[in-house]
């Protein structure tokens, strides 16, 4: 993987530790051009659970020197370690564990997006690279897992239909995420944990929430975790809404004690693939209100119908004033998701279907 951030680290994480406890050796393979004090201490969490290391070769985000000379030195780390199985995780890890392959590795190798090259525009030169290289890849490619059936649609657009077996495996929780969080006596109406950016819906968010009420006519309160390049801006539109008595800001937090702050979680996004903020949401037994975008209508199972267009003020605020107005409805919805959530969603279930896939590919080779 490219750079430890984000859910496809959280990915990689979870899955280092599970496939760590089940018996098998695991290292990890990282940038070593994008690293801070953030970076470091994820890193160090997770070397316990590394056999193998934790190794650091130059990634550049999009094309530089580090795409000529990291796919020979994945191949001889592989070759030194004796690896079985190697698995890229987002666009460039992607690449050089097929490229370590074609270089002469004998491992097996697989591919999870994680989105990555399907954020890459046709209309753009790297986006037209990154997809070709996609395509003269699939022959080293030993199996490719989707997070979500969204991704293997988007993926099949883009790309063309993979020639290669392919699998949808969903992203999954621990078991200490299904512990219920119970609400502070404070807590606000809704909270909304993500990046402040446009791409999440924050100010569509912000807009619905003008005019939400409870039944005793109490206007409704928001608390936001998170941070970002559009702070500033999320700010100034709340103070022009004259929301700045509802709305708090509590900068990047942990989602769990964000929870905790308030009573129903929106998810307001424009575009998102499987994010973890909805499963884990559910999974503490919030009731939740998110968009259909992404992977999200996989996550809701039988509770999709309540999913709202991405972008509509007027939808989100209706169904966050429905939850307001029917708090027993919205309960028993999230009952609904959460028995979903817990079957189809959970780590074992992930790690099952991953290393079921690993043996099939070395079955194959």
């Amino acid at each position: 993987m490219r750079a430890p951030v984000g859910g496809l680290f959280r990915h990689v994480a979870d899955l280092t530790r599970e496939l760590t406890a089940r018996g098998h050796s695991v290292g990890l393979v990282v940038d070593s051009l994008a690293n801070d004090a953030q970076t470091e201490s994820r890193l160090s969490d997770l070397l316990p659970h590394a056999a193998l290391g934790i190794h650091r070769f130059a990634m550049p985000r999009l094309l530089g020197r580090g795409d000529l000379t990291t796919p020979f030195a994945v191949r001889r780390l592989a070759r030194a370690l004796d690896i079985d199985v190697m698995h890229g995780h987002g666009a460039k890890g992607g690449f050089y564990a097929r490229l370590a392959r074609l270089a002469g590795s004998k491992a097996a190798a697989l591919y999870t997006p994680h989105g990555g090259v399907l954020h890459f525009s046709t209309s753009s030169v790297s986006g037209r690279i990154f997809h070709r290289l996609e395509r003269a890849l699939m022959a080293q490619t030993g199996a490719i897992i989707f997070e979500s059936a969204y991704a293997q649609t988007i993926y099949s657009a883009l790309i063309g239909a993979p020639t290669c077996p392919t699998e949808v495996i969903h992203n999954g929780l621990a078991p200490e995420e299904f512990v219920p969080v119970t609400a502070l006596p404070d807590a606000a109406d809704f909270a909304f944990v993500g990046e402040l950016r446009e791409l999440k819906g924050i100010h569509v968010l912000i807009d619905a929430l003008v005019g939400l009420s409870l039944p005793d006519t109490r206007p409704a309160t928001l608390v936001m975790a998170g941070d970002g390049a559009a702070r500033a801006e999320l700010e100034a539109r709340i103070s022009k809404l004259n929301l700045s008595q509802r709305v708090t800001l509590l900068g990047a937090q942990p989602a769990r004690p964000t929870f905790a702050k308030g009573r129903i979680a929106v998810v307001p996004s424009l575009a998102e693939s499987l994010p973890y903020v909805v499963l884990e949401a559910a999974a503490a037994r919030l009731p939740v209100i998110a968009t259909r975008v992404g992977g999200i209508p996989e996550i809701f199972g039988p509770t999709a119908n309540s999913l709202v267009p991405a972008g509509d003020v007027a939808a989100l605020r209706a169904a966050m004033q429905a939850a307001l107005d029917q708090p027993a409805q919205a309960e028993a919805e999230m009952e609904t998701r959460l028995r979903h959530i817990e079957q189809n969603f959970s780590l074992s279930v992930m790690a099952d279907g991953i290393e079921a896939l690993y043996q099939t590919v070395l079955g194959r080779a």
